[in-house]
Protein backbone atom coordinates (compact mmCIF):
# COMPACT_ATOMS: atom_id res chain seq x y z
CA UNK A 1 0.00 0.00 0.00
CA UNK A 2 1.47 3.65 -1.09
CA UNK A 3 1.82 6.40 1.58
CA UNK A 4 -0.77 8.35 -0.50
CA UNK A 5 -3.18 5.61 0.06
CA UNK A 6 -2.04 5.00 3.84
CA UNK A 7 -2.90 8.67 4.49
CA UNK A 8 -6.49 8.25 2.72
CA UNK A 9 -7.29 5.76 5.56
CA UNK A 10 -8.77 7.03 8.99
CA UNK A 11 -6.77 5.64 11.74
CA UNK A 12 -7.69 3.08 14.24
CA UNK A 13 -8.76 5.49 16.94
CA UNK A 14 -11.49 6.72 14.01
CA UNK A 15 -11.99 2.99 13.15
CA UNK A 16 -12.92 2.33 16.64
CA UNK A 17 -14.79 5.16 17.73
CA UNK A 18 -17.19 4.39 14.76
CA UNK A 19 -17.08 0.41 16.06
CA UNK A 20 -17.84 1.59 19.21
CA UNK A 21 -21.07 3.90 18.29
CA UNK A 22 -22.26 0.98 16.12
CA UNK A 23 -21.74 -1.13 19.12
CA UNK A 24 -24.22 1.34 21.50
CA UNK A 25 -26.64 1.48 18.43
CA UNK A 26 -26.78 -2.85 18.12
CA UNK A 27 -27.67 -2.61 21.96
CA UNK A 28 -30.17 -0.16 22.27
CA UNK A 29 -31.59 -1.87 19.17
CA UNK A 30 -31.66 -5.27 20.98
CA UNK A 31 -33.04 -3.47 24.16
CA UNK A 32 -35.61 -1.95 22.42
CA UNK A 33 -36.22 -5.91 20.81
CA UNK A 34 -36.79 -6.75 24.35
CA UNK A 35 -39.21 -4.56 25.44
CA UNK A 36 -41.18 -4.54 22.37
CA UNK A 37 -41.03 -8.46 23.08
CA UNK A 38 -43.11 -8.25 25.84
CA UNK A 39 -45.22 -6.02 25.28
CA UNK A 40 -46.63 -5.65 21.78
CA UNK A 41 -49.49 -7.72 20.21
CA UNK A 42 -47.27 -8.72 17.56
CA UNK A 43 -43.46 -9.95 17.03
CA UNK A 44 -41.64 -6.39 16.12
CA UNK A 45 -41.49 -5.99 12.13
CA UNK A 46 -43.07 -9.32 10.97
CA UNK A 47 -46.79 -9.22 11.79
CA UNK A 48 -46.90 -12.63 13.69
CA UNK A 49 -49.60 -12.86 16.20
CA UNK A 50 -48.62 -13.76 19.80
CA UNK A 51 -50.54 -17.02 20.50
CA UNK A 52 -53.60 -17.08 22.13
CA UNK A 53 -52.69 -19.85 24.53
CA UNK A 54 -49.63 -18.41 26.09
CA UNK A 55 -50.46 -16.40 29.45
CA UNK A 56 -49.25 -12.12 28.48
CA UNK A 57 -47.46 -12.18 31.76
CA UNK A 58 -45.71 -15.51 31.46
CA UNK A 59 -44.77 -14.05 27.53
CA UNK A 60 -42.98 -10.81 28.79
CA UNK A 61 -41.44 -13.05 31.81
CA UNK A 62 -39.99 -14.68 29.04
CA UNK A 63 -39.07 -12.31 26.73
CA UNK A 64 -36.61 -10.73 29.08
CA UNK A 65 -35.37 -14.04 30.18
CA UNK A 66 -34.32 -14.18 26.56
CA UNK A 67 -32.57 -10.84 26.79
CA UNK A 68 -31.50 -11.70 30.09
CA UNK A 69 -29.08 -14.38 28.47
CA UNK A 70 -28.51 -12.61 25.34
CA UNK A 71 -26.83 -10.00 27.20
CA UNK A 72 -24.09 -12.84 28.80
CA UNK A 73 -23.16 -13.02 25.50
CA UNK A 74 -21.35 -9.77 25.81
CA UNK A 75 -19.56 -10.66 28.89
CA UNK A 76 -18.56 -13.86 27.16
CA UNK A 77 -17.56 -12.90 24.05
CA UNK A 78 -14.17 -13.30 24.13
CA UNK A 79 -14.23 -16.55 25.19
CA UNK A 80 -16.71 -17.89 22.24
CA UNK A 81 -14.39 -16.15 19.55
CA UNK A 82 -12.69 -18.79 18.35
CA UNK A 83 -15.47 -20.69 17.83
CA UNK A 84 -17.93 -18.42 16.27
CA UNK A 85 -14.96 -16.10 14.00
CA UNK A 86 -14.55 -19.55 11.72
CA UNK A 87 -17.86 -19.67 10.62
CA UNK A 88 -18.04 -19.45 7.16
CA UNK A 89 -20.49 -16.30 5.89
CA UNK A 90 -20.71 -15.13 2.97
CA UNK A 91 -21.25 -11.39 4.42
CA UNK A 92 -17.88 -11.54 5.71
CA UNK A 93 -16.07 -12.90 2.74
CA UNK A 94 -13.83 -10.01 2.05
CA UNK A 95 -10.59 -10.28 3.76
CA UNK A 96 -10.78 -6.55 5.34
CA UNK A 97 -12.92 -8.28 7.71
CA UNK A 98 -9.88 -10.44 9.15
CA UNK A 99 -7.22 -8.01 8.36
CA UNK A 100 -8.57 -5.26 10.00
CA UNK A 101 -8.43 -6.04 13.67
CA UNK A 102 -11.04 -3.53 15.02
CA UNK A 103 -13.66 -5.41 12.27
CA UNK A 104 -12.77 -8.49 12.86
CA UNK A 105 -13.83 -7.89 16.73
CA UNK A 106 -17.01 -6.40 15.22
CA UNK A 107 -17.57 -9.80 13.10
CA UNK A 108 -16.85 -12.58 15.77
CA UNK A 109 -18.95 -9.73 18.39
CA UNK A 110 -21.40 -9.97 16.33
CA UNK A 111 -21.43 -13.77 15.64
CA UNK A 112 -21.01 -14.45 19.07
CA UNK A 113 -24.07 -12.60 19.96
CA UNK A 114 -25.90 -14.03 17.05
CA UNK A 115 -25.04 -17.89 18.13
CA UNK A 116 -26.10 -16.94 21.65
CA UNK A 117 -29.16 -15.25 20.79
CA UNK A 118 -30.44 -18.24 18.53
CA UNK A 119 -29.56 -21.00 21.26
CA UNK A 120 -31.43 -18.76 23.98
CA UNK A 121 -34.69 -19.45 22.19
CA UNK A 122 -34.30 -23.41 22.26
CA UNK A 123 -33.36 -22.79 25.88
CA UNK A 124 -36.34 -20.98 27.23
CA UNK A 125 -38.80 -23.12 28.97
CA UNK A 126 -42.44 -23.30 28.94
CA UNK A 127 -43.08 -22.59 25.09
CA UNK A 128 -45.31 -24.51 23.14
CA UNK A 129 -43.80 -25.13 19.62
CA UNK A 130 -45.58 -22.90 17.77
CA UNK A 131 -44.35 -19.98 20.36
CA UNK A 132 -41.07 -21.60 19.81
CA UNK A 133 -40.86 -21.17 16.27
CA UNK A 134 -42.42 -17.59 16.34
CA UNK A 135 -39.82 -16.87 18.63
CA UNK A 136 -36.94 -18.73 16.54
CA UNK A 137 -38.25 -16.70 13.18
CA UNK A 138 -38.23 -13.24 14.65
CA UNK A 139 -34.94 -13.85 16.84
CA UNK A 140 -33.36 -15.33 13.18
CA UNK A 141 -34.54 -12.39 11.29
CA UNK A 142 -33.26 -9.73 13.97
CA UNK A 143 -29.46 -11.31 14.25
CA UNK A 144 -29.72 -10.83 10.02
CA UNK A 145 -30.94 -7.11 10.33
CA UNK A 146 -28.47 -6.22 13.06
CA UNK A 147 -25.02 -7.68 11.02
CA UNK A 148 -22.59 -5.55 11.06
CA UNK A 149 -22.24 -6.03 7.40
CA UNK A 150 -25.63 -3.94 7.18
CA UNK A 151 -24.54 -0.68 8.11
CA UNK A 152 -21.95 1.79 6.82
CA UNK A 153 -19.84 2.13 9.68
CA UNK A 154 -19.28 -1.08 10.73
CA UNK A 155 -18.83 -2.68 7.09
CA UNK A 156 -14.76 -2.49 6.22
CA UNK A 157 -15.92 -3.13 1.87
CA UNK A 158 -18.38 0.12 2.49
CA UNK A 159 -16.07 2.48 4.03
CA UNK A 160 -13.47 1.72 1.28
CA UNK A 161 -15.59 2.21 -1.21
CA UNK A 162 -16.87 5.66 -0.01
CA UNK A 163 -13.10 6.47 0.70
CA UNK A 164 -12.20 5.47 -2.83
CA UNK A 165 -15.73 7.58 -4.46
CA UNK A 166 -15.79 10.47 -2.05
CA UNK A 167 -19.54 9.24 -1.26
CA UNK A 168 -20.49 8.36 -5.54
CA UNK A 169 -21.07 4.94 -3.81
CA UNK A 170 -23.63 6.53 -1.06
CA UNK A 171 -25.27 8.40 -3.82
CA UNK A 172 -26.00 5.85 -5.82
CA UNK A 173 -26.71 3.70 -3.13
CA UNK A 174 -29.53 6.39 -2.27
CA UNK A 175 -30.96 6.61 -6.30
CA UNK A 176 -31.65 2.99 -5.79
CA UNK A 177 -33.10 2.82 -2.54
CA UNK A 178 -35.61 5.48 -3.24
CA UNK A 179 -36.39 3.64 -6.93
CA UNK A 180 -36.78 0.22 -4.57
CA UNK A 181 -39.33 2.39 -2.91
CA UNK A 182 -41.43 3.93 -5.31
CA UNK A 183 -41.69 0.28 -6.94
CA UNK A 184 -42.21 -1.35 -3.71
CA UNK A 185 -40.18 -3.79 -4.10
CA UNK A 186 -36.22 -4.50 -3.74
CA UNK A 187 -34.49 -4.86 -7.25
CA UNK A 188 -32.96 -8.21 -7.58
CA UNK A 189 -31.85 -7.90 -10.90
CA UNK A 190 -30.96 -5.02 -13.16
CA UNK A 191 -34.28 -3.23 -15.38
CA UNK A 192 -33.98 -4.04 -18.69
CA UNK A 193 -31.40 -6.86 -18.65
CA UNK A 194 -34.07 -9.31 -19.28
CA UNK A 195 -37.25 -9.43 -21.78
CA UNK A 196 -40.03 -12.33 -22.15
CA UNK A 197 -39.55 -13.70 -25.61
CA UNK A 198 -35.97 -12.17 -26.03
CA UNK A 199 -34.07 -13.71 -24.01
CA UNK A 200 -36.93 -15.58 -21.24
CA UNK A 201 -39.47 -17.97 -22.36
CA UNK A 202 -38.49 -18.12 -26.03
CA UNK A 203 -39.26 -21.67 -26.44
CA UNK A 204 -41.41 -21.49 -29.69
CA UNK A 205 -45.03 -22.12 -29.02
CA UNK A 206 -48.49 -20.56 -29.48
CA UNK A 207 -51.54 -19.61 -27.29
CA UNK A 208 -53.89 -22.11 -28.69
CA UNK A 209 -56.90 -21.29 -26.01
CA UNK A 210 -57.45 -18.89 -22.94
CA UNK A 211 -60.54 -18.27 -20.86
CA UNK A 212 -60.76 -15.15 -18.23
CA UNK A 213 -58.26 -17.30 -16.35
CA UNK A 214 -55.61 -18.66 -17.96
CA UNK A 215 -53.93 -19.15 -21.54
CA UNK A 216 -53.09 -22.27 -23.04
CA UNK A 217 -49.44 -22.59 -24.71
CA UNK A 218 -48.69 -25.20 -27.17
CA UNK A 219 -44.88 -25.88 -27.92
CA UNK A 220 -43.41 -26.52 -31.76
CA UNK A 221 -42.25 -29.79 -31.66
CA UNK A 222 -38.37 -30.62 -32.05
CA UNK A 223 -38.40 -34.14 -32.82
CA UNK A 224 -40.10 -36.12 -35.89
CA UNK A 225 -41.94 -38.02 -33.30
CA UNK A 226 -43.53 -37.45 -29.96
CA UNK A 227 -45.04 -39.62 -27.51
CA UNK A 228 -48.81 -39.70 -27.84
CA UNK A 229 -49.30 -38.74 -24.77
CA UNK A 230 -49.21 -35.28 -24.88
CA UNK A 231 -48.19 -33.01 -20.99
CA UNK A 232 -50.52 -30.56 -19.59
CA UNK A 233 -48.12 -28.27 -17.08
CA UNK A 234 -49.44 -26.26 -14.29
CA UNK A 235 -47.56 -23.82 -12.70
CA UNK A 236 -48.31 -22.18 -9.32
CA UNK A 237 -50.62 -19.07 -10.10
CA UNK A 238 -48.50 -17.13 -7.15
CA UNK A 239 -45.55 -16.99 -9.73
CA UNK A 240 -45.25 -16.67 -13.64
CA UNK A 241 -44.84 -19.86 -15.78
CA UNK A 242 -41.57 -19.04 -17.06
CA UNK A 243 -39.84 -20.36 -14.02
CA UNK A 244 -39.89 -23.49 -16.17
CA UNK A 245 -38.94 -21.28 -19.26
CA UNK A 246 -36.11 -19.21 -18.90
CA UNK A 247 -32.63 -19.03 -20.46
CA UNK A 248 -32.77 -21.74 -23.65
CA UNK A 249 -30.10 -23.46 -21.81
CA UNK A 250 -32.31 -23.84 -17.96
CA UNK A 251 -35.77 -24.20 -19.88
CA UNK A 252 -37.58 -27.51 -18.85
CA UNK A 253 -39.77 -26.68 -20.99
CA UNK A 254 -37.47 -26.41 -23.90
CA UNK A 255 -35.92 -29.49 -22.64
CA UNK A 256 -38.93 -31.76 -22.04
CA UNK A 257 -39.96 -31.20 -25.99
CA UNK A 258 -36.23 -32.12 -27.23
CA UNK A 259 -37.15 -35.33 -25.76
CA UNK A 260 -40.12 -35.78 -27.77
CA UNK A 261 -42.80 -34.66 -25.57
CA UNK A 262 -45.85 -32.41 -26.74
CA UNK A 263 -46.04 -29.71 -23.92
CA UNK A 264 -48.88 -27.57 -23.21
CA UNK A 265 -48.44 -25.03 -20.47
CA UNK A 266 -51.19 -22.91 -18.76
CA UNK A 267 -49.74 -19.57 -18.04
CA UNK A 268 -52.54 -18.13 -15.13
CA UNK A 269 -53.91 -14.22 -15.56
CA UNK A 270 -52.39 -11.86 -12.88
CA UNK A 271 -55.45 -11.20 -10.60
CA UNK A 272 -57.52 -7.56 -11.60
CA UNK A 273 -61.54 -6.99 -11.03
CA UNK A 274 -62.71 -9.49 -13.46
CA UNK A 275 -61.32 -12.67 -11.38
CA UNK A 276 -61.55 -11.04 -8.15
CA UNK A 277 -64.03 -13.81 -6.81
CA UNK A 278 -62.74 -16.92 -8.25
CA UNK A 279 -62.54 -19.92 -5.50
CA UNK A 280 -61.24 -23.24 -5.35
CA UNK A 281 -63.71 -24.31 -7.55
CA UNK A 282 -62.81 -22.65 -10.69
CA UNK A 283 -58.98 -23.18 -10.19
CA UNK A 284 -59.86 -26.98 -10.35
CA UNK A 285 -62.39 -26.12 -13.13
CA UNK A 286 -59.70 -24.84 -15.35
CA UNK A 287 -57.28 -27.27 -14.68
CA UNK A 288 -59.99 -30.17 -16.16
CA UNK A 289 -60.95 -27.88 -18.98
CA UNK A 290 -56.75 -27.67 -19.64
CA UNK A 291 -56.94 -31.40 -19.74
CA UNK A 292 -60.10 -31.41 -21.80
CA UNK A 293 -58.88 -29.18 -23.93
CA UNK A 294 -55.65 -30.55 -24.84
CA UNK A 295 -57.64 -34.39 -25.22
CA UNK A 296 -60.12 -33.04 -27.38
CA UNK A 297 -57.34 -31.19 -29.89
CA UNK A 298 -54.94 -34.07 -30.52
CA UNK A 299 -57.81 -36.83 -30.32
CA UNK A 300 -56.14 -38.29 -27.14
CA UNK A 301 -57.69 -40.82 -24.51
CA UNK A 302 -55.74 -39.25 -21.82
CA UNK A 303 -52.56 -36.87 -20.51
CA UNK A 304 -49.45 -36.37 -18.29
CA UNK A 305 -49.94 -33.89 -15.96
CA UNK A 306 -47.43 -31.52 -13.60
CA UNK A 307 -48.22 -29.18 -10.88
CA UNK A 308 -45.85 -27.41 -9.42
CA UNK A 309 -46.17 -26.02 -5.45
CA UNK A 310 -49.75 -24.64 -4.89
CA UNK A 311 -50.62 -25.85 -8.47
CA UNK A 312 -49.50 -29.19 -7.39
CA UNK A 313 -51.68 -29.21 -4.46
CA UNK A 314 -54.57 -27.89 -6.36
CA UNK A 315 -54.13 -30.62 -9.09
CA UNK A 316 -54.76 -33.05 -6.46
CA UNK A 317 -57.76 -31.79 -5.24
CA UNK A 318 -58.65 -32.21 -9.14
CA UNK A 319 -57.84 -35.73 -9.20
CA UNK A 320 -59.77 -36.09 -6.25
CA UNK A 321 -62.88 -34.90 -8.08
CA UNK A 322 -62.35 -36.30 -11.33
CA UNK A 323 -62.07 -39.68 -8.89
CA UNK A 324 -65.06 -38.77 -7.32
CA UNK A 325 -67.17 -38.01 -11.04
CA UNK A 326 -65.62 -41.16 -12.51
CA UNK A 327 -63.79 -39.23 -14.95
CA UNK A 328 -59.78 -40.22 -13.43
CA UNK A 329 -58.81 -42.37 -16.32
CA UNK A 330 -58.14 -39.00 -18.58
CA UNK A 331 -54.79 -38.50 -16.25
CA UNK A 332 -52.41 -40.52 -17.43
CA UNK A 333 -50.10 -39.94 -14.85
CA UNK A 334 -49.12 -36.84 -12.33
CA UNK A 335 -45.91 -35.61 -11.29
CA UNK A 336 -45.64 -33.29 -8.20
CA UNK A 337 -42.86 -30.31 -8.25
CA UNK A 338 -42.07 -29.63 -4.34
CA UNK A 339 -46.38 -30.04 -3.81
CA UNK A 340 -47.65 -30.19 -0.10
CA UNK A 341 -50.99 -32.15 0.63
CA UNK A 342 -51.24 -31.95 3.73
CA UNK A 343 -49.85 -28.61 5.93
CA UNK A 344 -49.07 -29.82 9.13
CA UNK A 345 -45.34 -29.17 8.68
CA UNK A 346 -45.24 -27.13 5.86
CA UNK A 347 -42.88 -24.97 7.41
CA UNK A 348 -42.50 -21.09 8.80
CA UNK A 349 -44.88 -20.40 5.82
CA UNK A 350 -47.16 -21.18 8.40
CA UNK A 351 -45.81 -18.37 11.32
CA UNK A 352 -48.12 -16.08 8.66
CA UNK A 353 -51.44 -17.58 9.76
CA UNK A 354 -52.32 -15.50 12.68
CA UNK A 355 -55.68 -13.35 13.04
CA UNK A 356 -53.61 -10.10 12.55
CA UNK A 357 -52.19 -11.44 8.87
CA UNK A 358 -55.82 -12.18 7.76
CA UNK A 359 -56.88 -9.01 9.02
CA UNK A 360 -54.33 -7.57 7.20
CA UNK A 361 -54.55 -9.69 4.08
CA UNK A 362 -58.64 -8.53 4.07
CA UNK A 363 -57.79 -5.05 4.73
CA UNK A 364 -54.88 -4.59 1.71
CA UNK A 365 -57.71 -6.49 -0.91
CA UNK A 366 -60.79 -4.27 0.55
CA UNK A 367 -60.69 -1.61 -2.48
CA UNK A 368 -60.81 -3.92 -5.17
CA UNK A 369 -60.38 -7.20 -4.05
CA UNK A 370 -57.12 -7.73 -5.38
CA UNK A 371 -53.83 -8.64 -3.55
CA UNK A 372 -51.42 -6.93 -4.85
CA UNK A 373 -48.06 -9.52 -5.71
CA UNK A 374 -45.77 -7.21 -3.96
CA UNK A 375 -46.92 -8.55 -0.24
CA UNK A 376 -46.54 -12.23 -1.33
CA UNK A 377 -43.45 -11.58 -3.09
CA UNK A 378 -41.97 -9.54 0.11
CA UNK A 379 -43.03 -12.41 2.32
CA UNK A 380 -41.41 -15.29 0.47
CA UNK A 381 -38.21 -12.71 0.75
CA UNK A 382 -38.10 -12.87 4.67
CA UNK A 383 -37.86 -16.47 4.59
CA UNK A 384 -34.03 -16.18 3.24
CA UNK A 385 -34.25 -12.54 4.44
CA UNK A 386 -30.45 -12.57 4.82
CA UNK A 387 -30.03 -13.63 1.45
CA UNK A 388 -33.10 -12.17 -0.64
CA UNK A 389 -33.01 -8.72 1.53
CA UNK A 390 -29.80 -7.87 3.34
CA UNK A 391 -27.87 -8.85 0.67
CA UNK A 392 -29.61 -6.19 -1.77
CA UNK A 393 -29.43 -3.53 0.82
CA UNK A 394 -25.53 -3.87 1.54
CA UNK A 395 -24.77 -4.46 -2.73
CA UNK A 396 -27.44 -1.48 -4.11
CA UNK A 397 -27.94 0.80 -1.20
CA UNK A 398 -24.37 0.86 0.89
CA UNK A 399 -21.92 -0.08 -2.47
CA UNK A 400 -24.18 1.77 -4.70
CA UNK A 401 -23.74 -1.31 -7.30
CA UNK A 402 -26.34 -2.44 -9.71
CA UNK A 403 -27.79 -5.85 -8.79
CA UNK A 404 -26.03 -9.07 -11.36
CA UNK A 405 -28.60 -9.80 -13.95
CA UNK A 406 -29.77 -12.95 -13.32
CA UNK A 407 -32.47 -14.70 -14.71
CA UNK A 408 -33.64 -16.60 -11.86
CA UNK A 409 -34.40 -13.30 -9.53
CA UNK A 410 -35.70 -11.29 -12.50
CA UNK A 411 -38.47 -14.12 -12.51
CA UNK A 412 -38.79 -14.02 -8.54
CA UNK A 413 -39.20 -9.88 -8.60
CA UNK A 414 -42.03 -10.11 -11.77
CA UNK A 415 -44.79 -10.37 -9.18
CA UNK A 416 -48.37 -12.04 -9.91
CA UNK A 417 -51.38 -10.47 -8.39
CA UNK A 418 -53.77 -12.70 -6.52
CA UNK A 419 -57.74 -12.75 -6.02
CA UNK A 420 -57.73 -11.68 -2.62
CA UNK A 421 -60.63 -13.95 -1.44
CA UNK A 422 -59.37 -16.97 -2.40
CA UNK A 423 -55.76 -16.08 -1.31
CA UNK A 424 -57.38 -15.73 2.12
CA UNK A 425 -59.38 -19.25 1.81
CA UNK A 426 -56.08 -20.85 0.55
CA UNK A 427 -54.57 -19.87 3.87
CA UNK A 428 -57.33 -20.76 6.08
CA UNK A 429 -58.39 -24.04 4.30
CA UNK A 430 -55.22 -25.45 3.96
CA UNK A 431 -52.40 -23.93 5.59
CA UNK A 432 -54.22 -22.93 8.79
CA UNK A 433 -56.79 -25.53 9.46
CA UNK A 434 -55.29 -28.53 6.41
CA UNK A 435 -58.71 -29.55 5.52
CA UNK A 436 -57.61 -31.06 2.54
CA UNK A 437 -56.02 -33.73 3.83
CA UNK A 438 -59.42 -34.82 5.70
CA UNK A 439 -61.44 -36.69 3.40
CA UNK A 440 -65.10 -35.08 2.74
CA UNK A 441 -63.74 -31.85 4.63
CA UNK A 442 -63.76 -29.58 1.64
CA UNK A 443 -65.88 -30.12 -1.74
CA UNK A 444 -65.60 -28.88 -5.04
CA UNK A 445 -68.19 -28.35 -7.01
CA UNK A 446 -70.31 -30.72 -4.51
CA UNK A 447 -68.14 -33.51 -4.89
CA UNK A 448 -66.12 -34.12 -1.39
CA UNK A 449 -62.58 -34.56 -1.83
CA UNK A 450 -60.98 -37.53 -0.59
CA UNK A 451 -57.01 -37.64 -1.61
CA UNK A 452 -56.87 -41.35 -0.70
CA UNK A 453 -58.93 -42.48 -3.91
CA UNK A 454 -56.59 -41.18 -6.24
CA UNK A 455 -54.80 -43.97 -7.86
CA UNK A 456 -53.07 -42.15 -10.58
CA UNK A 457 -49.11 -43.34 -10.82
CA UNK A 458 -47.46 -40.22 -9.44
CA UNK A 459 -44.08 -39.04 -9.42
CA UNK A 460 -43.01 -36.91 -6.22
CA UNK A 461 -40.20 -34.78 -6.58
CA UNK A 462 -38.79 -32.87 -3.31
CA UNK A 463 -35.86 -30.09 -2.67
CA UNK A 464 -33.76 -31.11 -0.18
CA UNK A 465 -33.50 -27.64 0.97
CA UNK A 466 -36.51 -26.40 0.04
CA UNK A 467 -37.72 -23.87 2.35
CA UNK A 468 -41.20 -23.13 0.94
CA UNK A 469 -42.29 -26.92 0.89
CA UNK A 470 -40.40 -28.15 3.74
CA UNK A 471 -38.97 -32.06 2.20
CA UNK A 472 -41.07 -33.96 5.47
CA UNK A 473 -44.06 -32.18 4.29
CA UNK A 474 -43.95 -33.33 0.76
CA UNK A 475 -43.46 -36.85 1.93
CA UNK A 476 -46.33 -37.25 3.01
CA UNK A 477 -48.19 -37.26 -0.30
CA UNK A 478 -46.59 -40.64 -0.50
CA UNK A 479 -48.78 -41.33 2.51
CA UNK A 480 -51.97 -39.86 0.85
CA UNK A 481 -52.17 -41.43 -2.82
CA UNK A 482 -53.22 -44.66 -3.12
CA UNK A 483 -51.75 -45.23 -6.60
CA UNK A 484 -48.34 -46.31 -7.85
CA UNK A 485 -46.03 -43.41 -6.55
CA UNK A 486 -42.06 -42.91 -7.54
CA UNK A 487 -40.33 -40.30 -4.95
CA UNK A 488 -37.53 -38.16 -5.62
CA UNK A 489 -34.93 -36.56 -3.67
CA UNK A 490 -33.71 -33.62 -5.37
CA UNK A 491 -30.46 -31.41 -4.31
CA UNK A 492 -31.20 -27.57 -3.47
CA UNK A 493 -34.30 -26.25 -2.82
CA UNK A 494 -37.84 -24.61 -4.41
CA UNK A 495 -36.28 -23.38 -7.22
CA UNK A 496 -32.84 -24.88 -7.73
CA UNK A 497 -34.09 -28.16 -6.87
CA UNK A 498 -36.11 -28.24 -10.02
CA UNK A 499 -34.85 -25.83 -12.35
CA UNK A 500 -31.61 -28.12 -12.93
CA UNK A 501 -30.86 -28.95 -16.13
CA UNK A 502 -28.31 -31.81 -17.54
CA UNK A 503 -26.21 -29.55 -18.83
CA UNK A 504 -25.47 -27.94 -15.66
CA UNK A 505 -23.80 -30.81 -14.32
CA UNK A 506 -25.08 -29.53 -11.06
CA UNK A 507 -26.53 -30.62 -7.42
CA UNK A 508 -27.89 -34.75 -7.24
CA UNK A 509 -30.60 -36.70 -6.03
CA UNK A 510 -31.62 -40.01 -4.33
CA UNK A 511 -34.01 -42.38 -5.21
CA UNK A 512 -34.79 -45.80 -3.53
CA UNK A 513 -36.53 -48.66 -4.90
CA UNK A 514 -37.53 -49.79 -1.56
CA UNK A 515 -40.43 -49.83 0.08
CA UNK A 516 -39.91 -46.85 2.59
CA UNK A 517 -42.67 -46.77 5.74
CA UNK A 518 -40.75 -43.29 6.68
CA UNK A 519 -38.55 -40.77 5.33
CA UNK A 520 -35.73 -41.64 7.61
CA UNK A 521 -36.02 -44.68 6.09
CA UNK A 522 -35.90 -43.61 2.20
CA UNK A 523 -33.23 -41.28 3.09
CA UNK A 524 -31.30 -44.17 5.25
CA UNK A 525 -31.51 -46.94 1.73
CA UNK A 526 -31.22 -44.19 -1.00
CA UNK A 527 -28.75 -44.00 -3.31
CA UNK A 528 -27.10 -40.66 -4.86
CA UNK A 529 -26.83 -39.85 -8.08
CA UNK A 530 -25.10 -36.95 -9.40
CA UNK A 531 -26.30 -34.34 -11.88
CA UNK A 532 -29.91 -33.63 -12.67
CA UNK A 533 -32.88 -35.50 -11.83
CA UNK A 534 -35.09 -34.83 -15.09
CA UNK A 535 -33.35 -38.00 -16.96
CA UNK A 536 -35.43 -40.36 -14.11
CA UNK A 537 -38.22 -38.15 -14.79
CA UNK A 538 -38.48 -38.71 -18.22
CA UNK A 539 -37.85 -42.64 -18.29
CA UNK A 540 -40.84 -43.04 -15.55
CA UNK A 541 -42.76 -40.43 -18.02
CA UNK A 542 -42.32 -42.76 -20.91
CA UNK A 543 -42.81 -45.75 -19.04
CA UNK A 544 -46.00 -44.99 -18.02
CA UNK A 545 -47.29 -44.51 -21.98
CA UNK A 546 -44.46 -45.51 -24.60
CA UNK A 547 -46.08 -45.11 -27.65
CA UNK A 548 -44.93 -42.95 -30.32
CA UNK A 549 -46.32 -41.20 -32.77
CA UNK A 550 -45.68 -38.79 -35.69
CA UNK A 551 -45.25 -35.11 -34.78
CA UNK A 552 -47.48 -33.48 -37.63
CA UNK A 553 -50.94 -31.98 -37.93
CA UNK A 554 -52.75 -30.86 -34.42
CA UNK A 555 -48.94 -31.48 -32.95
CA UNK A 556 -47.97 -28.67 -34.56
CA UNK A 557 -49.39 -25.36 -32.78
CA UNK A 558 -52.14 -23.46 -35.12
CA UNK A 559 -52.65 -26.59 -37.27
CA UNK A 560 -55.23 -28.60 -35.46
CA UNK A 561 -58.57 -27.26 -34.62
CA UNK A 562 -57.64 -24.74 -32.01
CA UNK A 563 -56.04 -21.48 -34.19
CA UNK A 564 -53.41 -19.73 -33.04
CA UNK A 565 -53.97 -16.53 -30.88
CA UNK A 566 -50.74 -14.90 -30.45
CA UNK A 567 -46.75 -16.22 -29.61
CA UNK A 568 -45.75 -17.67 -26.81
CA UNK A 569 -45.12 -16.37 -24.25
CA UNK A 570 -48.45 -14.73 -24.67
CA UNK A 571 -49.67 -11.74 -22.90
CA UNK A 572 -50.86 -12.95 -19.53
CA UNK A 573 -47.57 -13.73 -18.95
CA UNK A 574 -47.03 -9.82 -19.28
CA UNK A 575 -49.07 -8.01 -18.05
CA UNK A 576 -48.85 -6.92 -14.22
Amino acid sequence: MTDDNTKSIPGIEDWQHWALVMARANEMIMEAWAENLGKAKTMPGFGLSQPASNDPMQWMAQGAEAWSKGLEAWSQMLGQFAAAGEAKDRRFGSPEWKENPIFDTVRQGYLAISDKLLGTVEEIDGLDEEARNRLRFATRGFVEAMSPANFAATNPEVMKRTLETKGENLLSGLKNMLGDITRGQVTQSPEGAFELGRNLATTPGKVVFETDLFQLIQYAPTTDEVLETPLVIFPPWINRFYILDLTPEKSFVKWAVDQGVTVFMVSWKSADESIRDVTMDDYVGAQERAVDTVKDLLGVDAVHTIGYCVAGTTLAATLAYLAGKGRANKVKSVTFFTAQVDFEDAGDLKLFLGDDTFATLKQLTAENGILDGRVMAATFNLLRGRDLIWNYVVNNYLMGNDPTPFDLLHWNGDVTNLPGQWHRDYLMRLYRENLLVKPGAISVKGVPIDLTTIKTPAYIQAGKEDHIAPLKSVWKLTKVLSGPKRFLLAGSGHIAGVVNPPSAGKYQYWTNDAPAATLDEFIAGATETKGSWWPDWIGWLRDQAPKMVKADGARIPGKGKLKAIEDAPGRYVKTR
